[in-house]
């Protein structure tokens, strides 16, 4: 059955049809239903009062749909699970006596709190969607009719968006109280609410303080639950007491990252790892996130299977390193340093459906199936991160036009040299102009970003930053022209096929492998970055892996790729690796 689209028991519906047919006030009301169950406000007007009157008549009780908020991030935890939680969280001799579910949606962490935990004086529930509130509210009643001998703690379940809601105000009112905060909080990004037109979102601020570009760019996006967490910590980090909260894993990452800086007063954290296909029917990679709060600030995470228990790593700060698995790292951790060239991203241009071109008969085609005449100047091979899957890659499936060889040059230029480029280019202008992204605000039309000398470097060794295939590839110019990489690939540019040869035997090794999977998380967005690539010590590369080794692969990828490559350059590739100060060392020696 439903009331106000929320599920109500037959036992909690009969309970308020024979409460409420004799009571006038929502006054008395309150105080009938607080008795049973301790909800403090269960009706918070005299309205809601008249319409839930009206609503347990059984002519207009209805049955109706659900709407899919699953859009919104609202991935509703069953009972089973929050119990499994709560049981987990009391065999750790957990006993809270302030219980706070800060997005508490239909209710289960609060019923499963109710039934796992004994010493709980107050529980606060806060949630935005009302169907929601009146389905919590139904399913305490129920659980304390069907169970009348269990203390009843003071709730309040109160109809807010989370971010308007003074959780510090609760933090003064209860500082030597132990509480627990529980709940699953939305797994969708800031950038994905507002794109639903959302109210649901946090004041707009850029809570990283990334900097300019990096907040353009998609670094200042961020998870919801993120916020919400460190919004709960800075409220309740020195109290006594539990978090546990069920978020996506690149939550728990970044919360452990920022303890270096932030140095939330938090320990024994802790990442259970749930199947999250089984428990809400989606692919996301999500974990209950635990720790213990007002404690010494913890740098190091440990990560266990949530349905056995068995600790499966540790992640987090290694002295100044941060890793994905330390006990692998410690293996690896000599070629942790500074990478002597430079990691690139690729062209980004935000219009594939003009940008990006196809060769079939001799002509251009776009993915509009348009037909194209250009001339071939700005128009280069490119590639795709789906495209670097062989360790050397000749020729490419698609193509780009490169309208600019640095950021923010003027392209006027091309209305005068390459006309017909220019007409395709200007037919299309305002699918430049609808491009959401606001680098492009203020910059000539055609601009693209990620371009500058580096993209004309004509050897290039590039790996896919959305794969987890920790292997590297060698990119050779096509008809005489350097090949293009789009902005999901991450690369380092040669002028000598000799350097570019030895680069990729040294970041296609064991060593290099083994070390990327110690630092990588195989469930990011994306695997690799600059940050991660710049680690890559290829210096130290060279003394770790003999140059009999580098020999042998040599011929090896002479014989099948058709190079020509021998080793006469490989003292000059390591001298062009050395610092200055070791060079001027070296000369007086």
């Amino acid at each position: 059955m439903k009331i106000f689209e929320a599920n109500i028991s037959y036992q909690a519906c009969t309970f308020l049809n024979e409460c409420l047919k004799d009571i006038t006030s929502f006054e008395m009301a309150n105080q009938k239903v607080y008795d049973v169950c301790g909800i403090i406000h269960f009706f918070e007007n005299e309205n809601d009062f008249k319409i839930i009157l009206q609503s347990i008549m059984p002519s207009y009780i209805t049955l109706v749909e659900e709407p899919d908020r699953a859009e919104y991030g609202d991935f509703q935890t069953n009972l089973n699970l929050a119990s499994k939680i709560t049981r987990q969280l009391s065999l750790k001799n957990i006993s809270p006596e302030i219980v706070i579910e800060p997005t508490c949606g239909k209710g289960s962490f609060i019923i499963a709190s109710l039934s796992n935990f004994k010493n709980i004086k107050k529980i606060f529930g806060i949630e935005i969607y009302k169907p929601y509130i009146w389905e919590t509210k139904f399913s305490i009643l129920d659980f304390f009719l069907s169970n009348p001998a269990i203390k009843k703690p003071e709730i309040t379940i109160v109809h807010c968006s989370v971010f308007d809601f003074d959780f510090k105000k609760i933090s003064k009112q209860f500082l030597t109280d132990n509480l627990l905060i529980i709940g699953n909080p939305p797994w969708v990004t800031n950038s994905k609410l507002g794109s639903l037109n959302s109210s649901n979102l946090p004041k707009k601020t850029n809570f990283k303080n990334q900097n300019g570009l990096d907040a353009m760019t998609g670094k200042g996006n961020f998870d919801i639950a993120e916020y919400i967490t460190i919004m709960l910590l800075d409220a309740f980090q020195t109290h006594t007491g539990h978090l546990s909260l069920l978020v996506k894993n690149s939550v728990v990452k970044n919360l452990v990252f920022d303890q270096k800086e932030k140095s939330y007063s938090i320990d024994e954290i802790e990442k259970y790892c749930i199947d999250s296909k089984k428990e809400f029917n989606v692919s996301v990679e999500a974990s209950l996130l635990y720790c213990k709060l007002n404690s010494t600030p913890s740098l190091e995470c440990k990560e266990f299977d949530f349905y056995n228990a068995e600790n499966k790593l540790s992640f987090g700060w290694l002295n100044s390193k941060f890793v994905s698995n330390i006990t692998d790292y410690m293996e690896t951790k000599e070629i942790d340093g500074v990478c002597p060239f430079e990691w690139r991203q690729g062209i980004k241009h935000d219009n594939s459906a003009i940008m990006e071109l196809e060769k079939l008969n001799g002509h251009f085609v776009n993915n509009l199936l348009e037909k194209i005449k250009l001339e071939e100047d700005l128009v280069y091979g490119f590639l795709k991160s789906s495209d670097l899957k062989n360790t050397v890659i000749k020729n490419t499936r698609k193509y780009t036009i490169v309208t600019q060889t640095k950021v923010g040059q003027e392209t006027s230029y091309i209305q005068h040299l390459y006309p017909e480029t220019y007409t395709y280019l200007k037919k299309h202008i305002s699918s430049f102009q609808s491009r959401k992204s606001s680098i492009y605000k203020g910059k000539p039309p055609f601009s693209i970003f990620g371009v500058g000398d580096y993209s004309f470097k004509p050897f290039k060794v590039a790996i896919s930053g959305l794969y987890k295939t920790y292997h590297f590839t060698l990119v050779l110019p096509q008809n005489n022209k350097p090949v293009m990489l789009d902005d999901t690939c991450y690369f380092i540019g040669f002028d000598k096929i000799e350097y570019a040869v030895y680069a990729i035997i040294l970041l296609n090794s064991e060593t290099t492998k083994e070390f990327l999977k110690s630092i990588t998380f195989s469930d990011a967005k994306r695997v690799f970055t600059k940050d991660l690539l710049m680690r890559l010590d290829l210096l130290k590369l060279t003394s770790l892996i003999s140059q009999q080794k580098v020999d042998e692969e040599i011929v090896f990828l002479n014989k099948k790729y058709d190079l020509k490559i021998n080793l006469s350059l490989w003292e000059n590739f390591i001298n062009e690796m050395t610092p200055a100060k070791e060079k001027q060392l070296t000369i007086f020696i």
